[in-house]
């Protein structure tokens, strides 16, 4: 058995962060989160290995393997909006520039969360790469974040009946409530007063259930914006 690392808390992390601080309004946002899952226990795990593995980097399995999925996912999302910000579209407007900011705020909150939590378990950074992404075009700024943002969604819907841990499966559902709020707010930018924050692309009109993934297909889908190989061949797949 180990125990998730808390020596260096999600706050402090944050507080160290080199990119971007989070802002005591944002982080208060995630105190609930936080203050839930410091006691999290994570039991009967053999992820002792190194990170690096043929193939790529590794996940890891069981539900360690599992967060650094999310924690994968949540470096790609974070460094997205980080790049964002720093190079601001043509034409954005104080409203977008907050509600971006605010996307921005989140994914690094989740993102340095699951690397305090992981501890010496946690994959390494991720090299990412955005050079199919034009930074200048509110379209294609806009059109990506849609992308990342149903893909999440999607990826956390579809990893949650892999997690074991009650703690852990509850932590998904509370972070995966922001993805979708992110969701919709990027998807109400692109189209105004139109029924797209809930498409039929994502949401299934007979039952009324947003889109699941499983981490395969995610990773399939998400590697054309990551350099780094990544091995998810030890990840529960039910």
């Amino acid at each position: 058995m180990f125990k998730l690392n808390f020596a260096g808390s999600p706050k402090t992390e944050l507080a160290k962060s080199e990119t971007q601080p989070v802002g005591r309004r944002n982080f208060l946002r995630y105190a609930g989160v936080t203050a839930a899952s410091s006691a999290i226990v994570l039991a009967g795990c053999k992820d002792n290995d190194p990170p690096m593995a043929t193939g790529g980097v590794d996940l890891g399995s069981g539900d360690t393997g599992i967060l650094n999925y999310a924690y994968a996912l949540e470096q790609l999302e974070a460094a997205f909006y980080i790049q964002v910000l720093q190079s601001k579209y043509s034409g954005m407007t104080t409203a977008e520039e907050q509600i971006l900011t605010d996307i921005r705020d989140h994914e690094i909150a989740h993102r340095d969360f699951f690397k305090a939590a992981l501890g010496a378990s946690a994959i390494p950074a991720l090299e990412v790469d955005f050079s199919s992404i034009n930074f200048g075009s509110r379209a294609s700024v806009l059109g990506a974040a849609k992308t990342f943002e149903d893909l999440g969604v999607s990826a956390y819907n579809g990893a949650g009946k892999l997690l074991t841990s009650p703690d852990f499966l509850l932590l998904a559902g509370k972070i995966v409530s922001v993805e979708a709020r992110h969701a919709a707010a990027i998807r109400s930018l692109l189209n105004p007063k139109s029924a797209d924050f809930a498409g039929d692309d994502i949401v299934t009109p007979a039952n009324g259930l947003d889109a699941q993934r499983s981490p395969t297909d995610v990773l399939m889908l998400a590697r054309t914006y990551v350099k780094t190989q990544i091995n998810a061949g030890n990840l529960p797949t039910s």
